[in-house]
C-alpha cells in the first residue's frame, strides 16, 4: 500500500463558507501528487478531491463538516427510499468513464437554475473541468435517461475498496422525483455489485438543511477525528 506520511500539507486562505451563512472556512490542502491508493487512505481520514485538488476542513473554531460513508454491503433501503426507487421506475441507467456534451450541458442547466445565488455561478464547461475531472484516478459518470434525455448524472470516483460520490446534478424540474436521493441508491448497488465496501457522501453538517439527506441512509458512519464510528443520530 502507498505511504501518505511523506505528503506535505498546507493551510489554505480564510474564505466565505458556502454552508454555514456568516462563517468562514479554511482548508487542510494537498500539496504533493498522489496516487489511487493514497487518495482513497486520504478519504478514510476525512479528506475529499475537487478536480485534481485533495483538501479537508480546518476551520478556526468549528467543526460542523462531520465525514460520513455507509458500508454498502450492509445496506437495505428504507420505506422511504422504495418510494424513491419506485417513482424513478421509468428511468434508464448507463455508465460512462468520461464525460460527454450532454453531461456538461446538464451541469450548466443545473447550476444556472439551482444554485445561481452561490459561488459556482456562472457555470462554465472549464469549471466543469477543474471541478469534477481529474486526470490520476478513473471516474465513472452514472446517468440516467428519461427515454431519450439525460436528467441525472452522478460522478462518482472508483477506488480500490471503496467508491467516492463526488457530485450530483440533475434536470431542475424533476426536482420532485427526488433524484439525488435516487442517485445515491444508484452508487450503493454499484458498490455492491463491484463488490466495494464503502460509499464516501463526503460531509454532513447538522445546520445545514441541504445535507439532512445523507443521514437517512442507514447504517451509516462518521469520522470523530479518529475512528469511525456508527452515526451518532
Amino acid at each position: 500500500m502507498s505511504d501518505i506520511r511523506h505528503l506535505s500539507l498546507g493551510l489554505s486562505q480564510s474564505f466565505p463558507c458556502s454552508y454555514l451563512p456568516e462563517q468562514h472556512e479554511q482548508l487542510l490542502v494537498n500539496r504533493d501528487a498522489v496516487d489511487v491508493g493514497q487518495f482513497e487512505q486520504l478519504l478514510a481520514l476525512g479528506f475529499r478531491r475537487s478536480g485534481g485538488q485533495i483538501y479537508r476542513p480546518h476551520c478556526q473554531g468549528c467543526q460542523a463538516c462531520v465525514p460520513v460513508r455507509l458500508p454498502v454491503q450492509r445496506f437495505q433501503p428504507s420505506r422511504s427510499q422504495r418510494r424513491v426507487l419506485n417513482k424513478n421506475d421509468d428511468l434508464q441507467w448507463r455508465v460512462t468513464t468520461h464525460p460527454t456534451p450532454d453531461q456538461q450541458a446538464l451541469y450548466l442547466e443545473y447550476i444556472c437554475q439551482r444554485h445561481n445565488d452561490g459561488p459556482m455561478y456562472p457555470p462554465s464547461l472549464d469549471q466543469f473541468d477543474r471541478f469534477l475531472v481529474c486526470d490520476w484516478l478513473e471516474q465513472l459518470f452514472i446517468e440516467a435517461w428519461k427515454e431519450d434525455e439525460l436528467v441525472l448524472v452522478a460522478v462518482t470516483d472508483l477506488l480500490p475498496n471503496s467508491l467516492s460520490a463526488t457530485y450530483t446534478f440533475f434536470q431542475p424540474e424533476l426536482a420532485g422525483r427526488s433524484l439525488g436521493t435516487r442517485a445515491i441508491l444508484a452508487q450503493i448497488a454499484l458498490a455492491q455489485q463491484l463488490g466495494r465496501d464503502y460509499l464516501y457522501l463526503g460531509y454532513q453538517i447538522d445546520a445545514c438543511p441541504k445535507m439532512a439527506y445523507k443521514t437517512q441512509f442507514r447504517p451509516i458512519e462518521w469520522l470523530d477525528g479518529q475512528l469511525w464510528r456508527d452515526w451518532r443520530g
